[in-house]
């Protein structure tokens, strides 16, 4: 298993140091980006509110998406079972 390394990266403007496996930096890096990109929208797009504003609402955004993927898997998974269990029924002999 490869050992945790140091990075920094900045959110918002503000430096954060974090411990990543080596494989998982590039993943990382590209999250960053994207809500750093994310954050910037928001503040083109609501000129009234303050960078913590626009992290708040990147941060539900980000929520958001995750919860409707989990639901999906959820969904997918249940529709899994019961096309097993059908299937399992339709073999059993009367």
């Amino acid at each position: 298993m490869s050992e945790a390394q140091q990075i920094t990266v900045l959110i918002a403007g503000r430096p954060y140091r974090l411990k990543v496996k080596p494989s998982e930096e590039d993943m990382v890096r590209r999250i960053v980006k994207e809500v750093n990109e994310k954050i910037d929208h928001f503040q083109g797009s609501f000129h009234q509110k303050d960078k913590q504003d626009c992290l708040a609402m990147a941060l539900l955004t980000y929520a958001v998406d995750l919860q409707k993927n989990r639901q999906q898997n959820l969904d997918q998974n249940v529709f899994d079972r019961l096309d097993s269990i059908t299937k399992l029924i339709d073999q059993t002999p009367v």
